[in-house]
């Protein structure tokens, strides 16, 4: 725990959020991209110390948060055929679809296991050639490796029973959406250290330049984050409003994981993508190429047609975007709560309702 313990060492972070302080001569705005980081910040109150000139505001980076209403749906029609063992990571068990959600079928009687890695659902495909298993695959850019390695393991063990189930949501796409409005707030952008071990962080300086946003590449620990903030600050203070700097050295390279992005250019193509509470982003998604069609669950099972309506309750889309906060919503605790949650800031313990409703 030594290395962890240094990251969340108070006197360190008080240091920092003094220096914070100390350069802030003007309010700015600030966007944490990711639902981790919303949650350590809410968590660990560190938007509570911070000089009441800088507000943070939580962006749409909480993968289950936006992983569009349908597509649960489409993963329950799936999960409740007799003849499948739908696999999915536990945190999306509890997601509701339009009427129930996975738990309630495993409950039912139908085949719902919790697997760690997609590469345990390839292994339950070998083991049961009778059933057709198939691997719920959502996620930000993360957890795209694990994914395409599961495709190209099933077509290389030859297993014809073996699909997923794609919502595979981008980073810098979002951004631009967000940036692109006319109504934005955001003045500077903290970068999700994960997504950026992965693809690394060259795709942001033509973001920053193009909006004038600087932005910093940031951990997930208080310290990571006071860190990542004061460099955004430093930023936006001396005028430096197209940079991109790297607050997270110690995990992330400029041009990050080289043989993860080819293989994932390998399996996977740019497609646009809904996002829960926002709508479509053009180009914000990955799909399956057409020469890895036969595990896409989707076509196998012909869900396409399966079409949902949101709450008219919620606001999720102006928390995602950052012109709301979750206490702005008239449902937030009363209507909307993390056991009924109405939208896609609430579903998730990443998501930003759910880290307000726990922690403040």
């Amino acid at each position: 725990m030594k290395y962890v313990t240094e990251y969340r060492d108070a006197a360190l972070v008080r240091g920092v959020v003094d220096e914070i302080a100390r350069v802030t001569t003007r309010p700015w705005v600030i966007m944490e991209i990711c639902g981790g980081q919303t949650h350590a910040i809410v968590r660990y109150g560190l938007d509570q110390i911070l000089p009441p000139s800088i507000e943070l505001v939580h962006g749409p980076g909480c993968p289950v948060c936006v992983t569009p209403l349908e597509l649960i749906d489409k993963a329950l029609a799936i999960a409740s055929q007799p003849d499948v063992i739908f696999c999915s990571y536990g945190d999306m068990l509890r997601v509701p679809g339009s009427g129930r959600d996975l738990f309630s079928v495993k409950a039912s009687g139908g085949q719902v296991r919790v697997v760690y890695s997609p590469l345990d659902a390839v292994e339950i495909a070998r083991q049961n050639p009778d059933k057709q298993v198939v691997f719920f695959a959502i996620g930000f850019e993360t957890t795209a490796p694990a994914n395409v390695m599961s495709v190209l393991a099933a077509r290389s063990m030859g297993l014809k029973n073996f699909s997923i189930l794609v919502s595979h949501v981008r980073v810098p796409p979002a951004m631009h959406a967000i940036l692109g409005s006319p109504s934005n707030r955001v003045q500077g952008f903290l970068l999700a250290g994960h997504v950026c071990a992965v693809m690394g962080y060259h795709e942001y300086p033509s973001l920053a330049e193009k909006y004038r946003v600087p932005m910093a590449v940031t951990g997930f620990e208080p310290l990571d984050l006071a860190q990542g903030i004061l460099y955004t600050v430093r930023m936006l203070e001396e005028g430096r409003l197209t940079a991109v700097e790297n607050a997270y050295a110690r995990t992330v390279t400029f041009e990050g994981n080289q043989p993860a992005q080819k293989t994932i250019a390998q399996v996977f193509e740019d497609c646009d993508r809904t996002w829960r509470g926002i709508g479509v982003i053009p180009m914000s998604g990955w799909r399956l190429r057409p020469e890895f069609a036969d595990f896409d669950a989707e076509q196998r099972f012909d869900v396409g047609y399966i079409q949902t309506k949101e709450s008219p309750l919620c606001i999720a889309g102006q928390i995602l975007v950052g012109m709301k906060k979750p206490h702005d919503c008239s449902a937030f605790g009363k209507e909307c709560t993390p056991e009924h949650p109405l939208g896609a800031t609430m579903v998730s313990s990443e998501g930003a309702c759910a880290a307000y409703y726990k922690y403040k």
